[in-house]
């Protein structure tokens, strides 16, 4: 067992690390949906063919 972590300690490292930055970026957006930003910015009014355009609410549609 000690074996095999000595011989494949680089692609655990680079695991753990890409684990790590996945964690940070779901969270990041989570905690941005809670606050109600959106990923295109926030100005609805300019991407009405956005694939996004539907998930943006009433009141930023019409620039409130």
């Amino acid at each position: 067992m000690v074996t095999w972590l000595a011989e494949n300690i680089g692609t655990i490292v680079v695991l753990i690390v890409l684990i790590a930055i996945v964690t940070g970026i779901v969270l990041a957006m989570r905690k941005d949906k809670k606050s109600g930003k959106l990923s295109c910015g926030g100005n609805c009014g300019s991407c009405g063919g956005c694939a996004h355009a539907a998930s943006c609410s009433v009141s930023q549609k019409k620039g409130n």
